[in-house]
């Protein structure tokens, strides 16, 4: 992305918000904060007369695109409609680092995978398992391997995250 400022997709289910785009604004105008462009899904404006499949797939490249021209994501990997992270948000995860871009991350959820969603034990030696029996991994991650492993996981929110971002990016251009 070209600029004095390294953009930065913003990745979340935060479009789901009743106020989504105003959201959006603020992330942004944290994002410039911390000297960082911040990228919005809903930037992207959908054009008139797309509905349904259509609308969907325009949505997807234009997400897609934006990840593309951004030099960084930044994504809420908050747990939502459960006790995971948003599987559009975990895409863009996976498809950034694909891309070869930095990934960061923030969560509210401290706790390992073991403590979030084990509700006992199965089998000799035990292992942990969630309320419908499948195996809890147990790394001490407080997420998925696959996201915990491959993004800048913070504990915190957005605020935090940039915070910890910007500061790296200082350490970086001073070191």
């Amino acid at each position: 992305m070209s600029g004095a400022r390294p953009g930065v997709y913003l990745a979340g289910f935060d479009v789901f918000l009743p106020d989504a785009a105003a959201h959006g604004e603020r992330l942004k105008a944290l994002a410039a904060r911390h000297g960082f462009d911040g990228l919005f899904p809903l930037d992207n404006q959908t054009p008139p007369g797309l509905a349904g499949a259509a609308l969907a797939q325009w949505i997807y490249r234009a997400n897609v695109a934006m990840i593309q021209r951004a030099d960084l994501v930044m994504a809420n990997l908050n747990p939502f409609r459960g006790a995971e992270p948003d599987s559009g948000t975990a895409f863009e995860v996976g498809y950034a680092i694909a891309c070869g871009k930095p990934v960061w991350a923030y969560t509210e959820q401290a706790d390992s995978l073991i403590a979030q969603v084990a509700v006992g034990t199965a089998d000799t030696p035990a292992r942990a398992i969630d309320a419908l029996g499948y195996t809890v991994e147990d790394f001490g991650l407080n997420l998925n391997l696959m996201l915990a492993c491959s993004a800048r996981v913070v504990i915190g929110d957005a605020a935090d995250c940039l915070a910890r971002m910007a500061a790296e990016r200082a350490g970086r251009s001073e070191g």
